[in-house]
């Protein structure tokens, strides 16, 4: 990711979208947890990330500590508080561990500050340098929806492992990765009526455009409903969707996650495989859970989406979800939350052409979530 991009020309993927602030994807996405050495632990033992990068007491940094883990294109950081108050206990204490920064890869970090600020965004901070024997981040940030942040960063300069102020993170301990790609999206959940305006936000100030909507007839079971709208830059790399609450007889998971989370916040993270049959398998042994899809599912599935490549059965094995749109047909799976409040969640999503996002599956998924609800006694 630190190679020259200055003169990279970006496919235009949404043409709706707008060219003011191009995006080259995901650099990192940053959690606020309350134990960062056990977290790294986890998602290396559980998930298959690397150990790339450290920065704590060790390297100067004496307010937090760091660990940076990767998977082909997925960036992970996990940050710790090392003292008593500040910005990082009140968010864990306020949301439990959850998503802080969800970092965009740019040619000009400064430039997307302008940019954004410019159009309406409020600043995080303003664009600056950080250096070490191994080059230069420039690095600006700016507020999304609940305490979410955009951060940018401009790498172009630099030849280190993550960027100044870590150092390389060497472990003895050894875990093969699963099979996970990239970022294929991140969803937000926002509090009631507030999906349009965080939508207008990124059309506005980002330039994004919208790729698709969703409302409570599409999204909706016997008790619960949401509605949602999906916003995609102009490359397409970078997919934001949208949900908030809508009206249902029961509490719906939206509602659920904005209860626990205490605001608004990124409820999952949808990461792509290019065989979601071997990852989830190995993502099962080593103890990560996903929800129960019943088998009833499977009986009606292939009426619905027609003739795949996959065998049915260890799909239906493995609860694996399937849809098909006018590009081609796609597979996904979802973990139960992550953590100990059910707030953030995993997507494991394989896309043989589709470029959409399971309408689907919507209700065999809601009435999976509600399931977990019912037990938890938050429906």
């Amino acid at each position: 990711m630190s190679a020259d991009t200055s003169s990279l020309k970006l496919p235009k993927e949404n043409p709706g979208a707008e060219d003011f602030l191009p995006l080259l994807g995901t650099d990192y996405v940053e959690l606020y947890v309350g134990n960062a050495k056990q977290a790294a632990h986890y998602y290396r033992t559980a998930w298959g990330f690397q150990p790339v990068a450290y920065a704590g007491l060790e390297t100067g940094m004496k307010d937090r500590v760091s660990y940076v883990l990767q998977q082909d294109k997925i960036r992970l950081v996990l940050t710790s508080p090392l003292q008593q108050d500040g910005e990082i206990n009140e968010h864990i204490n306020k949301h439990g561990d959850g998503v802080k920064v969800v970092a965009l890869w740019v040619d000009d970090a400064a430039k997307s500050w302008k940019e954004t600020t410019s159009r309406g965004a409020e600043s995080y901070f303003e664009p600056k340098t950080i250096e070490d024997n191994h080059g230069k981040v420039v690095l600006s940030g700016i507020h999304t929806y609940g305490e979410t942040v955009h951060i940018f960063v401009e790498r172009g300069d630099y030849k280190g492992v993550f960027m100044p102020g870590y150092r390389e993170w060497k472990s003895d301990f050894e875990t093969p990765e699963v099979g996970l790609k990239f970022i294929d999206h991140m969803v937000g959940n926002v509090g009631w009526n507030e999906m349009n305006k965080w939508c207008e936000f990124y059309a506005k100030v980002m330039g994004f455009a919208q790729l698709v909507s969703f409302d409570d007839k599409d999204i909706s079971t016997e008790y619960t409903a949401l509605m949602s709208k999906v916003m995609s830059n102009g490359n397409g790399r970078i997919k934001f969707p949208i949900n908030e609450p809508a009206e249902g007889k029961k509490k719906s998971q939206i509602e659920e996650y904005i209860d626990f989370y205490n605001g608004a916040g990124v409820q999952h993270i949808a990461v792509a495989t290019d065989n979601i049959i071997t990852t989830v398998k190995a993502l099962k042994s080593r103890g990560v859970e996903f929800l129960y899809v019943p088998e009833t599912y499977y009986e009606t599935v292939l009426d619905r989406v027609g003739e795949i490549d996959e065998d049915l059965e260890p799909l239906k094995e493995l609860g694996i979800l399937i849809d098909r749109d006018d590009e081609g047909y796609l597979l996904q799976l979802f973990t139960k939350p992550v953590l100990d409040r059910p707030t953030m969640f995993f997507e494991i999503i394989q896309r043989k052409g589709a470029k959409s996002f399971g309408k689907g599956n919507f209700k065999a998924l809601f009435e999976a979530i509600e399931r977990e609800q019912e037990s938890r006694g938050t429906l």
